[in-house]
């Protein structure tokens, strides 16, 4: 996701993380999103085979509004016509993956998402409309002829395109809702609950082939990076496990966890200090050496934090 400057997360006080100077990649190959936006092939795929369903239907819609009119078309004409319009639409498409990375329909203010999502069609039908017609024109040149377009489609090109963004817009962001559910559902077995019940708590961190059964007091912070999260464990060690933040969050909230920014969980038990950091976000004091940030958009968090700072310093006295 590309992040506003006050939301992007802090790096780790006093070290690089692994993989700095370099995008994270997930298994697919892919630069995976942030803040739960990831996206499979599956979900590329079904786009495919939504524009290869409309291309279909609308070559041959061409052709029989043809034959009713006693026109006789060239198959190849409302194939070429509609494959560039297809091919020009699938490239187009990183566009709407960008929109809803930078605002999630479920997230953020209503009149960001909108106003996202605005600029994000206009973007998407003039970046197709473009593409389009330079195969067009390139085809078209190849088979010794014209190829004309006029501004004055561009409206129409766009009541198209505004229905496409939103359809696919829509299968993207349910499939990735889908992927958030299904990890958070499983977040018990796959990333760890009590081992035994008389005995500490604990949290499986599976790094790798590895799997660190780690008791969850150890577990300073945890951190997005990519379709992975970062722990912080008490030791210095800071195992990747790959997860979303929604997963993890829901495993570990029971156990005092706080999220404190989009990318950011803390144990609430290791904060040492609050401090201003202006703008109404705060910066935690985590202890050894590590600080994380508390976003204003965050003000549960705020007051829970607090509330404990407030019980801890009584208690103390």
């Amino acid at each position: 996701m590309i992040d506003r400057a006050d939301e992007n997360p802090e790096a780790w006080a006093g070290r690089r993380r692994r993989g700095d100077g370099a995008r994270r990649r997930g298994t697919s190959g892919a630069v995976p999103g942030t803040n739960g936006f990831p996206l499979t092939l599956g979900a590329w795929a079904l786009a495919v085979a939504l524009m290869a369903l409309v291309t279909f239907v609308n070559v041959t819609t061409i052709l029989d509004d043809a034959h009713r009119r006693g026109i006789q078309m060239p198959l190849a004409l409302p194939l070429t016509l509609e494959i560039t319009s297809a091919v020009a639409g699938l490239a187009s498409l990183v566009i709407v993956v960008m929109a809803l990375r930078i605002a999630p329909p479920d997230r953020g203010p209503w009149w960001r998402t909108l106003a996202v999502h605005a600029f994000g069609t206009v973007a998407f039908s003039l970046a197709h409309v473009a593409l389009m017609t330079l195969l067009r024109l390139a085809i078209f040149a190849l088979a010794g002829h014209r190829y004309d377009f006029s501004l004055s489609e561009i409206p129409y090109e766009y009541r198209k395109d505004l229905l496409s963004y939103l359809v696919i817009g829509a299968v993207f962001w349910l499939v990735a809702r889908e992927r958030e559910r299904l990890a958070a559902a499983s977040a018990p077995s796959a990333a760890g609950e009590p081992a035994q019940a008389a005995g500490p708590a604990t949290f499986d961190i599976r790094d790798g082939a590895s799997i660190l059964r780690t008791p969850v007091a150890e577990i300073v912070a945890a951190q997005a990076a990519g379709n992975y999260v970062e722990f912080a464990l008490e030791d210095g060690r800071r195992p990747l496990m790959r997860a979303s933040m929604s997963a993890v969050e829901a495993a570990l909230a029971p156990h005092g966890f706080v999220r404190t920014h989009r990318s950011w969980l803390v144990n609430a038990g290791r904060v040492r200090a609050l401090t201003a950091a202006g703008s109404g976000d705060f910066r935690l004091d985590l202890g050894c050496g590590l600080t994380a940030p508390l976003s204003r958009r965050y003000p549960g968090a705020l007051a829970r934090l607090k509330g404990d700072a407030f019980g801890q310093s009584h208690s103390s006295a």
